[in-house]
């Protein structure tokens, strides 16, 4: 559903699957800048809401998801992967509990295929998942802003969930920031998208989302046994990385481009690239893992310096001590 903010003077539509918000409203660094200052919100209603009630929801949402759900508190925000039975990531949620419902955000484009899979999940359980994307719409706002309704930690202050017919009057209220502006803030701070910085065979472990949206110690649930194997076995095959960008070339990479290293080999690709008001050009790439670390690339044909967000010695964390039979004396 297209944002009704795309109709402010100077509004830019943004690249797929953005589409239907704006890219910037006509001063992109100064729309960064006001973002950062937390005198600015970001309109990012194209991203889908999920609502789950029920008085069995937390326990069901355990069993199916990465993250430790059954005693999630109020109020309390956390991440959640759903896995494939391979362990790869098919979704990824923003959830908050209030009391009476678990409220989701995800990509745009996502919530239909991921309310279907949840809904077919019920069995009989008392749960109810709703998608509420045409009545609801997710903005990041400062903080402080963001009292009352499902509030979730961001990289540009506090997302929250609101009535989609709210948009307008908050344009009223603050300055609206286009999307360029949140991602050049989210990718300086290393955090990767879902469907952007991902593909079809990403696993948590190289993504980095280990620390913030699988719980290691829970119990079943779909692609533990990958999460287990690679943390305590072996090394993911790739990883992420934050990459610096040569400014005197006029174009970012593009999503999906080549990473290579001197020769021309491809190592991977580029997730998400923006331009920060004061980092200049910066993208997020998914490599290799046997990468070296201080290697120079070339990202889409754009030279970059590398700096590490997932480690190459990511994983492997069992200790697993060799017991020797005592030599037999003569």
């Amino acid at each position: 559903m297209e944002s009704p903010l795309l109709q402010l003077p100077g509004a830019v539509p943004a690249d797929a699957p953005d589409q239907e918000v704006a890219a910037h409203y006509g001063e992109p660094s100064q729309e960064q800048r006001a973002l950062e200052a937390g005198t600015a919100f970001v309109d990012r209603s194209d991203r889908g809401v999920l609502r789950v009630s029920g008085p069995d929801r937390l326990k069901w949402l355990h069993s199916l998801l990465s993250q430790h759900l059954e005693r999630l508190a109020p109020g309390e925000a956390t991440q959640a992967l759903l896995l494939s039975p391979n362990g790869h990531v098919e979704h990824h949620l923003h959830l908050v509990d209030d009391g009476e419902a678990v409220w989701a955000h995800v990509e745009p484009g996502t919530a239909p295929e991921l309310a279907a899979f949840l809904d077919r999940m019920r069995f009989m359980l008392r749960v109810e998942v709703e998608d509420l994307s045409d009545a609801y719409a997710v903005v990041t706002t400062p903080r402080e802003a963001a009292p009352g309704v499902p509030v979730f930690p961001d990289v540009a202050g506090a997302a929250r969930i609101i009535e989609r017919s709210a948009l307008p009057g908050l344009a009223e209220e603050l300055r609206p920031a286009g999307l360029w502006a949140y991602e050049a803030l989210r990718i300086a701070a290393h955090v990767p998208r879902f469907g952007l910085d991902t593909d079809h065979r990403s696993i948590p472990h190289e993504m980095g989302w280990i620390d913030v949206a699988v719980h290691l110690e829970k119990g079943c649930y779909r692609g533990q046994e990958t999460v287990a194997r690679v943390h305590n076995l072996g090394r993911p095959p790739r990883r992420l990385v934050f990459l610096h960008l040569d400014g005197s070339v006029d174009r970012l990479p593009a999503h999906g481009d080549p990473v290579e290293i001197p020769g021309g080999r491809t190592v991977g690709f580029v997730g998400s690239a923006a331009r920060h008001h004061e980092l200049g050009p910066i993208a997020l790439a998914l490599v290799k893992r046997n990468v070296p670390v201080d290697a120079e690339l070339l990202a889409g044909g754009v030279a970059a310096a590398q700096e590490v967000v997932v480690s190459p010695d990511t994983g492997a964390n069992a200790k697993i001590e060799l017991r020797r039979q005592p030599a037999k004396r003569a």
